[in-house]
């Protein structure tokens, strides 16, 4: 737990952006439409549900932008550990080591949160999760990042994108249970795969590019550190960088498809093209035009974002919206009490986080 911390603001608002969605954002797009009948919503809930396979829609988005989230702050400190003495590293490599297994071990806890708890059997949990993949992907990439040059960085992160590209097309295909991913969860993911399936979205294999939406991360977050103060040159190079990188996803994805479950690297590309024009827009708006509700309103949430997540699988917060405020949702239109239930989750957990966020109290592992 720390109190006061420095962090910059546009970043905060855009994790807090990201959130949003999970805690409860996602479900007031088809009240919305109900009521209206405004198409602009109906697209809207489209888009708050997965791609069932290949393609892209914005939910597919949050996930990888939470993890590119968490290498910006890695590029923002500027940290470097090489050429440093082993009693220099070892409390760096202690606290990436603690972060690591504490975000397994919450993931474990959030994929039992809904059920009868964590089984006793080893072999009947899941270890892969959300928050495991958060904390590998940033565990590998500030090691790359705290031991490797800045253009090693770069080649690391082209490696792993084109090596992904030929390990996953030439030892197996793109199908649930062909492809390199299953055969790899299958031989050395322990415990069960999620919702049984032949391959974990969130498992070995697939990890293994997320740590480039890391790298990515960290990269624009150099760019920020090194370019403060320069908002027309910060917003040109992570507007640049976004353009590009969702150009060569495009052709990428006529004989690579975008692809969530197995992580493809034009997933990958896809997401990082979508966060870095994202952090622009985030940036202009709080550090440059000085948004402040706006900023506020989802900084409140961007600041305690593990808690959020934990708080969705651990909370019933529909109950709680229900047993405030279902008595006037049940006078108003089917439609219409929908979306005051839907916004009471919303403004629950807001509420919950602003006491923490005015008491500088944010936690994280």
């Amino acid at each position: 737990m720390t109190s006061k911390k420095q962090r910059l603001a546009s970043v905060d608002a855009l994790r807090g952006f990201d959130m949003f969605w999970i805690i409860g954002g996602e479900a007031l797009f088809l009240p919305l439409f109900t009521l209206t009948g405004w198409s602009v919503f109906a697209f809207g809930d489209q888009q708050m549900h997965h791609s069932a396979w290949h393609g892209f829609r914005f939910y597919d988005l949050i996930f990888p932008l939470f993890i590119f989230l968490s290498g910006v702050t890695l590029g923002l400190a500027g940290k470097t550990l090489r050429g440093q003495p082993l009693t220099v590293r070892r409390p760096a490599y202690r606290k990436a080591v603690k972060r690591l297994l504490v975000l397994i071990g919450l993931g474990i806890i959030y994929n039992h949160g809904w059920g009868t708890g964590i089984p006793p059997h080893l072999d009947e949990i899941r270890y892969a999760s959300v928050l495991a993949r958060i904390g590998f992907a940033w565990f590998f990439a500030a090691m790359i990042v705290w031991h490797c040059s800045v253009r090693t960085q770069y080649i690391i992160a082209a490696a792993i994108l084109l090596g992904y590209w030929l390990v996953q097309t030439l030892l197996g295909d793109l199908t649930p249970a062909g492809s390199v991913n299953a055969w790899v969860d299958q031989h050395f993911l322990p415990g069960i795969h999620y919702q049984n399936r032949p391959y974990d979205p969130e498992g070995v294999m697939s990890t293994i590019p997320a740590i480039v939406n890391a790298l990515a991360g960290v990269f624009a977050g150099r760019w920020l550190r090194q370019q403060q103060g320069q908002h027309s040159k910060i917003l040109q190079g992570l507007a640049i960088a976004g353009v590009v990188c969702l150009l060569a996803a495009f052709l990428w994805h006529w004989i690579y498809p975008v692809n969530k479950e197995l992580w493809t690297s034009s997933f990958a590309l896809t997401t990082i093209g979508c966060s870095l024009l994202l952090l622009a827009l985030f940036y202009l708006l709080v550090d440059v035009w000085k948004w402040q509700r706006f900023n506020t309103f989802f900084a409140v949430i961007g600041c305690n974002a593990i808690l959020v997540y934990l708080g969705t699988s651990l909370l019933d917060w529909e109950f709680s919206s229900k047993s405030l405020f279902g008595g006037i949702a049940a006078a108003l239109p089917q439609a219409g009490g929908a979306l005051l239930l839907a916004s009471g989750v919303v403004l629950l957990q807001w509420l919950v986080l602003r006491w923490l966020y005015k008491r500088g109290i944010f936690i994280s592992p």
